[in-house]
């Protein structure tokens, strides 16, 4: 039973107030192979974000991540933290918005909060890491959480080595938040 595995047979984590998909191993040889694809880097891992402000394209973080030298419960750029890398593309540009697509290539956690408030461009009702209450996206959106969404993931089957990739569609409020932001009250 799942009691019975590592983390009950969840194979990896999303931040609280993440929406989208998770991989939960039913066995324990499935919990090691699915485990052994995220360590090999062959499970992809797609999100898509709402951020403040407007970006032009997409791009690549590679910036270390580790925890914050002052607020221990966060996590931040350094010099001696552990190698990340993200992926970003954009999607669609809105005023003071930007819709984004971002994928994983490792899984430090709060990676993708981090390296979007490294670039500049924080996600909307991040009240950790994007701490300009005006553009919190909690006034203007009314979201009233992180709008970030695990969209997509890809691993091989462990029993058939099937390539298997599944996709989540966004969340109602998730979808909201982009309505509102290509007609915004006049």
């Amino acid at each position: 039973s799942l009691e019975n595995l590592p983390r009950c047979g969840i194979v990896h984590r999303i931040d609280k107030n993440t929406t989208g998909l998770l991989v939960i191993a039913k066995t324990l040889q499935a919990h090691h192979h699915l485990v052994r694809q995220l360590q090999n880097k062959t499970m992809g891992r797609e999100y898509q974000a709402v951020v403040v402000g407007e970006l032009t394209g997409g791009g690549k973080v590679e910036a270390k991540l580790g925890r914050h030298p002052t607020q221990r419960i966060k996590m931040a750029v350094t010099e001696h933290g552990k190698p990340a890398v993200t992926h970003y593309r954009l999607l669609k540009r809105f005023r003071g918005h930007s819709h984004i697509k971002l994928m994983l290539e490792t899984g430090r956690t709060h990676q993708i909060r981090v390296h979007c408030q490294h670039l500049g461009h924080p996600i909307i009702g991040d009240t950790k890491y994007n701490t300009d209450k005006i553009n919190s996206g909690f006034a203007e959106l009314g979201l009233g959480r992180l709008c970030l969404h695990a969209s997509q993931l890809a691993f091989t089957q462990p029993k058939t080595g099937e390539r298997i990739v599944v996709n989540a569609p966004l969340d109602e409020s998730l979808g909201s938040v982009l309505t509102q932001l290509r007609n915004p009250a006049r």
